[in-house]
């Protein structure tokens, strides 16, 4: 009754035709393969109803009332005015089931058929490489908070964990079975102070009694009692520090709260992934990364994941790369020319885009000179073969087995010493893997045609970024591998949405663009 009313080359229209076409039903059979039952609820409704989810950020809930209230998702569904909706919990039950699928991302890989199917990116040879970070879905929580949701976990994941944490954790005398900070003057820096040092020694009594319980045949960690007894372990060590000398009676050991931040820390025992990142170096979040690769012409996402913050495989050039090997969309008869930012600029990211066959049109890794307007490693000379470094002085230095240049005396009376250390010990430097490569990628960088292409094709990834996380910056799950199956859906229906701009149609079982 209403699906002649939305507006023509939108979402809404192009799903009320096309989704059975797109998300089939035999796409999810696999979901089901007891023969036991299913939800009544149509595959290709299911699917719409994520499609339209992500595009509009809503959750379940509000999913479900859409359904039921608004006519366009209505028409989108294929449903009559006066069709009722599912219960909310039918999405978490499909994206559960999605997620433990062989194909977790097929909806993304539905759209992706229809992308190459009209031929929109065949020969751009083109991919734009970007981040942004996501905030998480959690508050962030203080040493004091994730001490004791970690020893209250540990008691509430364990079989006898309530009893083996009354029985160890008397030091603070805080009730860990129940909800709430200990109960002190926290204006009070003395019994801040001694509660931190109690709450650690709570810690690891418990972690003492676990490891007592295991070798004693009474207690098998195994799924979430391990990633328990881990995650205290990690919580205990991470944020604080022992001052005093323990070996002395008389001035025992106090834990204190670290005056330095860990590696990959742990921000909240609610969702342990999530992380402290910094985008710049004045802006700090909490959350997680998203990876994308867009096609700048069109602004297609062909690739995308999330990743934690912080920590192995976060970083801009590691995710880059590994996303580029699982783009489907790549063509494979010309070389892709890869663009991205100077956080893709690193020695082992042109050494990967230089074995698979690509072109880095990447902004170079900055080169800082050890002092302010002075020599930079550009202009120390390096002899590959002979592996010798020559600096600016013309002095020559061998280049030792960890790739270690010391120049030592030969500094000494130096008349361009200023100009280049201000080390007491004279002039020393480590030349990386790569250096070679990016010696010679810097210096093509200096091209105008190098130069005129990145300005050209790079900011449309900016603007798919944006259109990725408006309205969507905060994360509504907790971990990388649920926030990551949300990321693969907001691409889809963003690219859906991106295709019906470009005048998207299926005329005699063909799909086209305008």
């Amino acid at each position: 009754m209403a699906g002649h009313l939305l507006p023509q080359g939108g979402v809404f229209a192009f799903l009320a035709a096309h989704r059975e076409v797109v998300f089939p039903d035999a796409m999810f059979t696999d979901l089901f393969p007891s023969g036991r039952g299913r939800p009544s609820v149509p595959a290709s409704v299911v699917a719409t109803v994520l499609v339209l989810q992500a595009l509009h950020g809503l959750s379940d809930r509000e999913a479900a009332e859409a359904v039921t209230f608004d006519l366009r998702w209505k028409a989108a569904c294929g449903l009559a005015v006066s069709a009722p909706a599912f219960h909310p919990t039918t999405l978490t039950y499909w994206r559960a089931r999605l997620a433990r699928s062989a194909r977790p991302i097929r909806v993304l890989e539905a759209v992706r058929e229809v992308v190459a199917a009209t031929g929109v990116l065949a020969g751009k040879n083109r991919r734009a490489l970007d981040s942004t970070v996501l905030d998480d879905a959690v508050a962030t929580q203080d040493t004091v908070t994730q001490l004791v949701a970690a020893v209250r976990r540990v008691a509430r994941t364990l079989p006898g964990g309530s009893e083996l944490v009354t029985a160890a954790a008397t030091r603070s005398g805080h009730d860990y079975l129940h909800p709430g900070k200990p109960a002190i003057a926290w204006d009070d820096h003395d019994a801040r102070t001694h509660l931190i040092d109690a709450l650690v020694r709570d810690a690891l009594a418990v972690l003492a009694a676990v490891a007592a319980a295991q070798d004693a045949g009474r207690l098998d960690l195994d799924g979430a009692g391990a990633d328990a007894v881990g995650l205290l372990a990690l919580v205990a060590g991470q944020d604080v520090e022992l001052v005093g000398d323990p070996a002395d009676p008389d001035r025992a050991g106090t834990w204190r709260v670290a005056q330095r931040v860990a590696p990959d820390r742990v921000i909240s025992t609610v969702d342990p992934q999530a992380r402290h990142a910094h985008k710049t170096t004045s802006r700090r979040q909490d959350g997680f990364k998203a990876h994308v690769v867009v096609e700048p012409d069109t602004g297609i996402v062909t690739a995308c994941a999330v990743t934690k913050a912080g920590g192995d495989g976060s970083g801009d050039a590691t995710a880059g790369a590994a996303l580029l090997v699982t783009d489907t969309t790549l063509p494979t008869d010309a070389p892709v020319q890869v663009l991205g930012d100077s956080a893709y600029g690193t020695g082992a990211m042109l050494a990967a885009l230089e074995a698979a066959g690509h072109v880095a049109l990447i902004k170079p890794w900055p080169v800082n000179p050890a002092v302010p307007g002075g020599f930079t490693v550009d202009d120390f000379t390096i002899d590959t073969q002979a592996a010798t470094l020559t600096c600016p002085a013309g002095v020559t230095r061998p280049i030792n087995r960890v790739r270690q240049v010391n120049f030592g005396v030969a500094c000494r009376g130096c008349p361009l010493r200023t100009q280049c250390t201000r080390s007491a010990t004279g002039k020393s430097m480590r030349i990386g893997e790569h250096d070679a490569l990016a010696r010679a990628h810097r210096a093509r960088a200096g091209d105008p045609d190098f130069i005129a292409l990145y300005r050209q094709h790079r900011p449309m990834v900016e603007r798919s970024l944006a259109w990725l996380t408006r309205g969507n910056r905060k994360l509504r799950y907790r971990g990388t591998a649920k926030n990551n199956a949300w990321l693969h859906l907001r691409a889809s229906a963003i690219n859906l949405r991106r295709l019906t701009t470009l005048g998207l149609h299926h005329t005699d079982g063909t799909w086209a663009t305008a």
